[in-house]
């Protein structure tokens, strides 16, 4: 697009509150936005929006676009994509982030595709050229093994970004910025598929993708049964329990335990990894986690290369050792 400027984020606001996915996304595009001097925006959509374009504003948005309508009260993706279309040719930017979450994994691509342009997928870190206005995005590549830096050659330039890759900023209520009603013609008839069933999976104590203590198992845990050991190890440490693709694909444990390239994205503080040999397509899921603790008797295991700390032995004589350990720790 012509003249384009600023960084257009696209976030959502469930419930009225700012998602924490777009608390990430604006931490990113400040840092855009104060390298190249330009305005940092963020496309708000829903229905009933409350209080969340304030929140935008404290999180660091200069300008804050509430795209409403009442069709847009739940996720469809034929009526968040022609949202996201209409406010993009508004608003005009150089570049635009979007999230790569359940929604953005459909969303991305086809904004894209729509506005004929590429797209920086699964992005780890994105910067840009003062010089050019070129956005640099870096993207894993051969499951993980390396990571690439791409650009883009047209504008918008898009990247998805990886949940969990950056810390949102501050909340400095002190900030002032612009809120612009944006609301657009959209009609339900436009939708190319309907929702005819929703199914929720309750989920007891915290999320995976939220804990700051993750325990995952995997492979050479054997069976089903290790698992409750971990998620008492778990429930001691006030953290989560994961688990490595091999084991979700021997049924041992629910697919929303899965941590790596096809899983969850973790950044714990801790991350304590029992009987797992650390694939890179599992890395990929947790290479952000500041210290990573290793258990498993293989002592050429791929994961001590990746392991602050680690232990060769046998997880049945481990686990119960470290429990016994962190209860005496606890109770003192």
């Amino acid at each position: 697009m012509a003249d384009a400027t600023g960084i257009l984020v696209l976030g959502d606001a469930p419930a009225g509150e700012l998602a924490a996915t777009a608390q990430e996304l604006l931490a990113a595009g400040r840092t855009l936005a104060d390298t190249l001097g330009q305005e940092l925006s963020i496309g708000l959509i829903g229905s009933d929006l409350a209080n969340a374009p304030q929140q935008a504003i404290a999180h660091g948005a200069d300008k804050v676009y509430s795209v409403t309508n009442p069709v847009l009260a739940d996720y469809h993706p034929d009526l968040f994509l022609s949202a996201m279309q209409t406010l993009a040719g508004e608003a005009n930017p150089n570049i635009i982030l979007i999230a790569r979450n359940n929604e953005g994994r459909e969303l991305a691509p086809r904004l894209a595709f729509r506005l004929g342009v590429g797209l920086a997928q699964d992005c780890l870190e994105v910067s840009a050229d003062a010089s050019t206005g070129k956005l640099l995005a870096n993207r894993p590549v051969y499951g993980g093994s390396a990571v690439a830096v791409v650009s883009c050659n047209r504008t918008p330039q898009i990247a998805a970004i990886r949940p969990k890759t950056y810390e949102p900023l501050d909340a400095d209520a002190a900030r002032s910025g612009q809120v612009v009603a944006f609301p657009v013609e959209i009609d339900s008839s436009m939708a190319k598929t309907r929702v005819v069933d929703v199914v929720k999976e309750e989920a007891e104590g915290i999320k995976l993708e939220d804990a700051r203590i993750v325990v995952s198992g995997g492979r050479g845990l054997g069976g089903p049964e290790p698992f409750a050991q971990l998620e008492e190890l778990a429930n001691l440490l006030g953290g989560a329990v994961g688990a490595s693709r091999a084991a979700v694909d021997s049924g041992w444990v629910p697919a929303n335990y899965q941590v790596g390239l096809t899983g969850k994205t973790i950044t714990p503080d801790l991350y304590i990894t029992v009987a797992i040999s650390g694939a890179s397509q599992h890395m990929a899921g947790c290479s952000g986690s500041k210290a990573i603790v290793a258990i498993n008797k293989d002592a050429d295991a791929n994961i001590f290369k990746d392991a602050r700390y680690g232990v060769v032995g046998d997880w049945e004589k481990v686990i119960p050792a470290l429990m016994e350990t962190v209860r005496e720790l606890t109770q003192s």
